[in-house]
């Protein structure tokens, strides 16, 4: 791993960290709420690339659950996926990700409360058009967060329900949510490259050069 991934692994994780302790909104329906983490954990895919990316939010996740004691069950380690899941698609240079939509929404029209809400779903089909144009930073960090978001719904429709009407009245709070997490990825991706750009090719001994002077240097240990 080179110098950058190494110095992104370490900043991401202390960053991640704090970030879960920063709340953004709350999640209809739960307890929980979205944190500043949903900013961050896409770009790993973007620096470490889709396998390590979505070991780095692995890693990051279990530290905030093990940290907090929080009860680790099936339900618990199962949300660990949309954030996986959308640092893989962040890093993924390829236009296979556009499948993982038509799978979100298939699995969500499975389900009866699911199919009374369909319209809820058709978001989905945004990403899966902009997946073709990945190289576009700011269209690959919608792509990213609405992984997170089609992946997550899936998961609290199957395990928490919510009534047809309440999945139907959140459409304009997805836009607008998700719109303000698309430019929190992009404008998170662009900072880290340029503070990682600047941390490797800080060179040290040039640091120290205004604030020590060059004779003294030569003449350690000499007497005057």
């Amino acid at each position: 791993m080179d110098k950058k991934k190494v110095l992104f692994a370490i900043i991401f994780t202390v960053l991640g960290l704090l970030a879960f302790q920063v709340s953004i909104s709350r999640i209809v329906g739960s307890s929980q709420s979205f944190t500043l983490f949903e900013l961050l954990g896409p770009i790993g895919g973007m620096f470490l690339g889709p396998i390590l990316g979505a070991l780095s939010v692995f890693v990051v996740r279990a530290l905030n659950v093990i940290m907090g004691r929080q009860e680790i069950d099936f339900l618990t380690l199962i949300k660990f996926l949309p954030a996986i899941l959308a640092a893989v698609y962040f890093g993924l240079k390829q236009k296979k990700t556009a499948i993982i939509f038509p799978i979100c929404i298939a699995l969500f029209l499975l389900n009866p409360i699911g199919r009374q809400a369909w319209l809820y779903s058709m978001i989905w089909l945004i990403p899966f058009f902009t997946s073709f144009f990945k190289k576009k930073l700011i269209l690959n960090s919608l792509g990213a967060t609405f992984t997170a978001h089609a992946v997550g719904s899936v998961i609290f429709l199957y395990s928490f329900g919510l009534t047809p009407a309440i999945w139907i009245g959140l459409i304009p709070v997805v836009f607008l949510e998700r719109g303000v997490f698309t430019l929190g990825i992009w404008i998170s991706c662009l900072a880290f490259n340029t503070v990682l750009d600047k941390l490797t090719n800080f060179k040290f001994a040039s640091a120290l050069k205004p604030f020590v002077k060059p004779e003294l240097l030569f003449n350690v240990g000499k007497s005057n």
